[in-house]
C-alpha cells in the first residue's frame, strides 16, 4: 500500500508538472462549484491534510478538472495521520473520482462507485423566529424543515438536480406534504454550465443580500477567473418576503410570477473578490406596489458587491444595490465581517459575525438572512451579530441578533433567530 500511494504522489507530481499534454490526452470533464466534493476538498484543506494547488490555496468558487481534484485527493491519501472524520471524506471522494485515481496510477480496490446513479442528501432543521415591533405585539414562531436534495448522473456532463421540502408547525401539530420545489437539468462542461427547469436563485454578488430562492428557465454560466450568468424566466413574487408590499399586491392580481432578465459578473484576484448584476422584471404586481413608480410594471434592480480574505479567519464584505423604478425603499446595502466559519463535518468548529443591513423592501425581495425571512423583520436599517458552532458531526447550531430601526417611521425593529440543523 505505501509503495502504491508513494507511486501516486510521484505520479501526480510529475504529470501535474505536465498539466497541459495530460489534459489533451485526457479530456476530464470539470467539477462544477456547487458539487459537494468542493466541501469535503475544503475540510480537508482547514483540517491541514491537504494544501490544494501550488500556492496553498483552493479555489472553491472556480471549477476544476476532475483530474485537478484527484490529484489533491491522491495527496491525502498518502496521509496516515488523519482524523476517522477525514478519513472518511478521503474514502467518499476517493470512490467518487476513482477512474481518475487510476489513471494517475491510485487503485482503489477498496472502493467501488455506488452502482446506483443517484445520490441524497438533506438536512432535517429547526429554527425560531422571536420579532419585536415598536408600538406592536411580540411576534414568536418556530418551524420544522424536512429538506431531501436528490441528484441523478445522466452522463458525464449531465446531472438531473432537485430539492423537496416539507414544513412543521409545532405550535399546531401542522405539517406541510412533501413540495417539489426545485427540479433542474445541468450540464457542466469546461468554463462552461448550463442548467434548465426549476433552479436556484441566488444574487451571488451581494452574497444573497436580494435573492436566495428560485426561478423556473434557464441559466448559462461560461469564463474562468471572470464568470459571465445570463438568466431567463419566469419567478413567483408571492415568494418575495410575506410582509412586504410585494407580497401584498401579489395576492390582488393574476399576474403573480415576474417575467425575468439577468446577466451578472462575478470573479476573483487573489484575496479580492467581488461582482456585479442587472437584473430585470415584468409584472402587473408593481403598479399595485406602493413605493414604485406610478403605473410602471417594471422592477430594473442594479447591484454590485465586493470582499476580501485578509487570511483563513478573516473576511470583510460589502454590497449594495438599487431598483431604478421603486421611489422608496428602493436601496439596499450590507457591509458584514465574518470570523472563522462553523465547517458541518469538524466537530468543534464555529464562526461568528457582525453586520450593519440597511433594507430596503422594493429592493431585497428574498434576502438569504435568516431575520430577514418571511418570519423576521423587513423594511429596516441597523445591527446584527451572529454565531455558529457545531456540537456534533453533521449537526449545527446557529443564533442570530439584529436590533435597528424600521425605514418607513422609525421605530424600533427587533429580532432573535436560532436554528439547529441536522444533515445528511
Amino acid at each position: 500500500m505505501k509503495k502504491t500511494l508513494v507511486s501516486a504522489l510521484t505520479t501526480a507530481l510529475v504529470v501535474g508538472a505536465a498539466s497541459t499534454t495530460f489534459a489533451a490526452a485526457n479530456p476530464f470533464s470539470d467539477v462544477p462549484a456547487d458539487h459537494w466534493a468542493y466541501d469535503a476538498v475544503s475540510q480537508l484543506a482547514a483540517d491541514g491534510v491537504i494544501e490544494g494547488y501550488g500556492d496553498t490555496t483552493f479555489r472553491g468558487n472556480q471549477n476544476i478538472t476532475r483530474y485537478e481534484m484527484a490529484q489533491m485527493i491522491a495527496k491525502a491519501m498518502a496521509k496516515s495521520d488523519v482524523s476517522a472524520a477525514d478519513k472518511a471524506l478521503i474514502d467518499k471522494l476517493a470512490a467518487e473520482f476513482s477512474d481518475e485515481l487510476n489513471n494517475l496510477g491510485v487503485r482503489v480496490s477498496n472502493l467501488e462507485r455506488n452502482a446506483d446513479n443517484v445520490k441524497w442528501n438533506g438536512q432535517a432543521r429547526y429554527r425560531y423566529w422571536s420579532q419585536r415591533y415598536e408600538n406592536q405585539k411580540k411576534q414568536n414562531k418556530d418551524q420544522l424543515n424536512f429538506r431531501l436534495e436528490p441528484s441523478a448522473e445522466v452522463n458525464n456532463n449531465w446531472h438531473v438536480k432537485a430539492r423537496i421540502d416539507a414544513f412543521t408547525n409545532p405550535s399546531k401539530d401542522e405539517t406541510s406534504d412533501l413540495k417539489v420545489k426545485r427540479v433542474w437539468a445541468q450540464g457542466d462542461y469546461k468554463n462552461f454550465q448550463v442548467k434548465l427547469g426549476k433552479m436556484p436563485f441566488f444574487s451571488t454578488e451581494t452574497a444573497g443580500m436580494l435573492f436566495d430562492d428560485q426561478f423556473s428557465g434557464a441559466q448559462v454560466t461560461f469564463g474562468k477567473n471572470l464568470k459571465a450568468t445570463l438568466e431567463a424566466g419566469r419567478w413567483d413574487l408571492n415568494s418575495a418576503n410575506t410582509q412586504s408590499n410585494l407580497y401584498d399586491a401579489a395576492g390582488k392580481t393574476d399576474d403573480d410570477a415576474a417575467n425575468y432578465q439577468g446577466i451578472a459578473l462575478n470573479g476573483t484576484a487573489g484575496k479580492l473578490y467581488g461582482g456585479a448584476a442587472y437584473r430585470h422584471f415584468n409584472s402587473n404586481v408593481f403598479t399595485q406596489t406602493k413605493g414604485f413608480e406610478k403605473n410602471t410594471d417594471e422592477a430594473n434592480i442594479w447591484s454590485v458587491g465586493a470582499g476580501y480574505k485578509f487570511d483563513k479567519n478573516w473576511n470583510l464584505y460589502g454590497a449594495y444595490a438599487k431598483n431604478e423604478k421603486a421611489e422608496a425603499d428602493a436601496t439596499a446595502h450590507n457591509i458584514q465581517l465574518n470570523y472563522k466559519g462553523a465547517q458541518k463535518a469538524n466537530k468543534g468548529s464555529w464562526g461568528a459575525y457582525t453586520a450593519y443591513r440597511y433594507m430596503g423592501q422594493n429592493v431585497a425581495f428574498a434576502p438569504t438572512y435568516e431575520t430577514f425571512l418571511s418570519n423576521g423583520v423587513n423594511n429596516v436599517k441597523g445591527w446584527e451579530v451572529g454565531t455558529e458552532y457545531v456540537p456534533f458531526t453533521n449537526v449545527t447550531a446557529a443564533a442570530y441578533y439584529f436590533n435597528g430601526k424600521q425605514l418607513d417611521n422609525d421605530q424600533d425593529a427587533e429580532l432573535l433567530f436560532g436554528r439547529v440543523n441536522f444533515w445528511f
